[in-house]
């Protein structure tokens, strides 16, 4: 029984979003509103990796690409262009800017894609899913939003080949849905 118990203590301290809510800190100073474009800033390279590891190690070439509208890239179809890219496969992406909780209080999120990322708001990783794979999900991670307002965020993102997708859910109580592109900001 004591074996059982400080396992279950273990996962739940070393598994993000495992029965553990993380808090968010927001930006500071909080952006003007003036001072935002929709959507999300995004720098590309163009390289075959297979792990987030070899895809920062590729992103130090990378250059600006048009803004995202957000986290809604739904699966492609293989020779559909990777997001706002210029290629279908050997997509790197090194994505930032904002997101906007309207209300404080605990959110759970999702963040789904095809193939690997690695996703932090607020200073807190909410997503990590390395490697390739289909257009799955990285698992629910719940968050404390302290205050409404804009929150940081960053993420690294590849896709190998074939078809491609980079999605993001959030809710509260359970109701998940797609976080509309109007959530996000970029400066």
């Amino acid at each position: 029984m004591l074996k059982s118990t400080a396992l279950l203590a273990l996962l739940t301290l070393a598994a993000p979003g495992f029965a553990q809510t993380l808090t968010l800190t927001p930006a500071s100073p909080q952006p003007e509103a003036g001072s935002l474009k929709q959507g999300l800033a995004v720098d590309y390279a163009y390289y075959s990796v297979r792990s987030l590891d070899e895809a920062k190690g590729k992103l130090d070439r990378a250059k600006a690409g048009p803004p995202l509208a957000g986290f809604s890239y739904l699966d492609t179809d293989p020779g559909d262009n990777t997001m706002t890219s210029t290629s279908a496969e050997k997509v790197l992406a090194a994505i930032s800017g904002y997101i906007k909780f309207d209300a404080p209080g605990t959110y759970d999120v999702e963040f789904i894609s095809n193939d690997g990322l690695q996703a932090s708001i607020g200073g807190q990783q909410v997503a990590l899913f390395d490697g390739v794979h289909g257009c799955e999900s990285a698992g629910v991670t719940s968050v404390a939003v302290p205050q409404a307002g804009w929150y940081e965020v960053e993420a690294t993102y590849f896709q190998r080949k074939g078809s491609a997708c980079l999605l993001m859910d959030w809710g509260q109580s359970g109701n998940m849905e797609p976080v509309p592109d109007a959530a996000f900001a970029h400066k």
